[in-house]
């Protein structure tokens, strides 16, 4: 079976694929369609229901849709649903002309955002809401969390695996950072993991 995966990101594609290993994974690009939906919800289930719903008019095929962010429980749970857009404090929700800040700069912005707040809370979370989507009317919807402490020092960011904010997230359980991690411990414990793995048992018992 083939599923299309509603984003263009190349890293997500990677690990839906390590995660469904018995099924083929493709993204818009790879069938040459432009897939650029404007992301109008409030809630990241909201997101991930209008990608869903974008692609599957396209394609008419079975379709996987995510939407996920990191949210910093000091920050009020910013950045949230605005995470890949996220410019720092005046641009929470990211420039007015549209144009991203490098991920390197986001992160170094978002430790430099909660050190100002002065709180010693650094506890952070991910957040996947991920939509299988069979067809208009028939969908399958799950969301999970994954829980880790933002770095205080954008210096002690570590890892090469992973991507996004991986790197200045760290999770104490393990000693190491979501970069540190490798894919399969990565992918058993992250937030898509967990949520792509309750997509699996869907599909197992369609």
């Amino acid at each position: 079976m083939r599923l299309f995966l509603a984003t263009g990101n190349r890293h997500k594609q990677k690990e839906m694929q390590e995660i469904l290993s018995d099924m083929e994974i493709l993204i818009p690009s790879d069938k040459g369609i432009t897939f650029d939906p404007e992301e109008t919800g409030t809630t990241f289930y909201e997101n991930s229901l209008i990608k869903a719903r974008e692609l599957y008019r396209l394609i008419k095929e079975p379709v996987i849709a995510d939407d996920s962010g990191i949210c910093v429980k000091a920050l009020n749970n910013a950045p949230g649903i605005y995470s890949s857009r996220y410019a720092g404090p005046e641009f929470m929700k990211g420039y007015p002309d549209g144009h991203k800040m490098s991920q390197e700069e986001q992160n170094i912005n978002l430790i430099k955002q909660l050190n100002d707040t002065k709180s010693t809370d650094r506890s952070c979370f991910y957040v996947c809401a991920m939509v299988l989507m069979l067809n208009e009317e028939r969908f399958y919807v799950v969301q999970e969390t994954f829980e880790g402490v933002l770095l205080d020092d954008i210096n002690k960011q570590s890892g090469t695996g992973g991507f996004g904010y991986d790197p200045i997230v760290y999770l104490p359980e393990y000693g190491k950072t979501i970069a540190d991690l490798t894919a399969d411990e990565k992918n058993r414990i992250s937030h898509r993991g967990k949520a792509a793995l309750q997509i699996k048992n869907i599909l197992k018992n369609l």
